[in-house]
């Protein structure tokens, strides 16, 4: 594959990756906001209030900035509209990078598929999850974060049962208990 078709897969891949993640934010209900999440510490309204700013927090990563991810608020308005805007200027920005700027994308498929994951769980949605866009942000989570640099932002690697979806994967290789979400094993 030449590094220009690989860079046009990597957008299309993250573009699946905000899709269904906008699709599991639409899917939240106001009742479920104060539910837990496999996400340590945050419930789904705080869960939604990361991904809401996530798209925008990572345009400005990408564009060498350094967004304050502790400023963000626990509740955001329209939590849907606000993810689907800024997963669509950091669509366009990817779209018009250096092919040799894919690295970033990666980290970014990782990030939402783990959390779609986590809000479908916490919500109790069963869509059928992109398989493909969970196996991409595990290969590359398994090959870059390695135990020291797990900090706050991700626990240890948990185990997952043998019959796991690559969703289920990727979340216990990001830290969450797969078993404790309701995954028989």
């Amino acid at each position: 594959m030449t590094e220009s078709n690989d860079h046009t897969d990597s957008v299309l891949m993250l573009e699946r990756a905000l899709d269904q993640a906008h699709t599991a934010i639409q899917g939240v209900r106001d009742d479920e906001l104060g539910q837990p999440t496999p996400c340590t510490g945050w419930d789904v309204g705080q869960l939604l209030a990361h991904l809401a700013v996530g798209p925008g927090h990572l345009l400005e990563m990408a564009r060498g900035g350094s967004p304050d991810w502790s400023a963000v608020p626990d509740r955001v308005d329209d939590p849907a509209g606000t993810f689907r805007a800024g997963a669509d200027e950091l669509l366009a920005h990817w779209r018009q990078s250096d092919p040799a700027e894919r690295q970033g994308m990666d980290w970014q498929i990782a990030e939402f598929a783990a959390h779609t994951w986590d809000v479908v769980t916490a919500t109790g949605q069963t869509p059928e999850l992109d398989g493909e866009v969970a196996e991409r942000g595990l290969a590359f989570m398994s090959a870059v974060l390695k135990p020291e640099m797990r900090a706050d932002a991700f626990g240890p690697e948990q185990p997952a049962p043998a019959n796991a979806t690559p969703h289920e994967r990727l979340a216990a290789f990001a830290g969450r208990d797969v078993r404790a979400a309701g995954i028989p094993g």
